[in-house]
């Protein structure tokens, strides 16, 4: 069987946007609602938005292909290319190299979409390797390039890539293509655009490694450009919780350029991700109001608790904070820790499920 870039109609892949269209009007609106949320963030507050959601999709963006970072040194690499205050928690290679990444896509989104701004991106995500032969450039080795899965004794070939010599044509082309379409509005609008340009992207598979991290980076650079602000969307970490949905949405097309079942999912992905995106601008508003009203009347432990709290975002402790949680940020006692979650709940700021061991504590949303 033919890979799909093996067929003869090849890049020109089949689809029906009539049955999607409904999507691009919800995400339109979405953007409309993203801008109003961030007219009611602070300037002091956009810092930390920046901060919350370049780093999320950051850890995110590397835990998808298997690769598990510290997330508070992400947080910590994030800042620092942001150019902002700073502990001196260090950071390891892939840490800072997934951060500027981040924030060189955030920052430069008015870039020109060429092959240096590919080979840019590369060097950045395969910063500090030294078992790989081709950074900052496409792939050139004469083996085939090939997605395999399962054990060594019982390997699987999902994907077999285009041959090394003929990438660096597949990508001119497929540059020109994106260059063409982020002007043109009008055949492909921005929500099916960009979920064809990461196919196209992943099926041509340019390089060595990281396609997949710089596939997704390419999506929010296409979405900043058509929206002519940078992009605020949690799309890696909306992939990160249903990682097969995502490899299985792009397996299908491993042989077919029929791709209305990955734009359906796909789409639906990048919706998903606004809505995701949403509720962190609203969650970064509320931490601001809380500050604001209990300050004063909250410990050292408390606010170290609390800032922990946002930092993880909008899935809060997984399962909820627990005593020992609290106990473990702040190295208080048993009979502290408790008088600490007691005034909390008192002051409205948490509310609890459970009981004794099984007390887990969340945001009050209802403040």
């Amino acid at each position: 069987m033919k890979w799909v870039w093996e067929l003869e109609s090849w890049p020109n892949y089949e689809f029906d946007l009539e049955t999607l269209k409904r999507r691009e009007e919800k995400y339109l609106i979405n953007v409309g609602t993203q801008v109003g949320l961030l007219k009611h963030v602070d300037d002091s507050l956009k810092d930390d938005l920046k901060v919350n959601l370049l780093s999320e999709e950051a850890y995110s963006t590397s835990h998808i292909e298997g690769e598990i970072l510290d997330r508070q040194s992400v947080i910590s690499s994030i800042k620092r290319n942001l150019g902002l205050k700073v502990d001196h928690k260090k950071s390891s290679p892939a840490e800072a190299g997934v951060a500027e990444l981040m924030v060189d896509i955030f920052k430069n989104f008015k870039r020109p979409l060429d092959h240096d701004l590919f080979f840019d991106w590369h060097k950045m995500l395969m910063n500090g390797r030294r078992d790989m032969e081709y950074i900052g450039t496409y792939r050139a080795h004469d083996e085939p390039m090939q997605i395999i899965s399962g054990s060594f004794s019982n390997p699987r070939l999902y994907y077999e890539a285009p041959p090394s010599h003929i990438v660096k044509s597949e990508m001119e082309y497929f540059i020109k293509w994106v260059n063409t379409n982020l002007s043109d509005k009008d055949d492909l609008t921005t929500l099916f655009f960009a979920s064809i340009a990461h196919l196209r992207f992943e099926h041509i598979h340019p390089f060595e490694d990281g396609n997949g991290r710089i596939g997704r980076a390419l999506v929010e650079h296409i979405i900043s450009k058509r929206i002519g602000q940078p992009n605020f969307n949690s799309i890696s970490k909306t992939i990160n919780m249903n990682k097969k949905g995502y490899y299985t949405s792009i397996q299908e097309t491993n042989h077919s350029l029929n791709i209305q079942k990955y734009l359906d999912y796909f789409t639906n992905l990048l919706l998903r991700a606004q809505e995701l995106t949403i509720k962190t601008i609203e969650l970064v508003i509320y931490k601001s109001q809380i500050f604001h009203k209990f300050e004063s009347q909250l410990n050292e432990r408390q606010v170290k608790v609390l800032l922990r709290i946002f930092d993880e975002g909008t899935t809060d402790f997984k399962g909820g904070l627990s005593a020992s949680n609290y106990k473990a940020i702040t190295g208080a006692p048993n009979a502290t820790a408790t008088r600490d979650l007691q005034h909390l709940l008192e002051l409205g700021i948490l509310c609890k499920t459970g009981i004794l061991k099984s007390t887990r504590y969340f945001l009050n949303e209802n403040l």
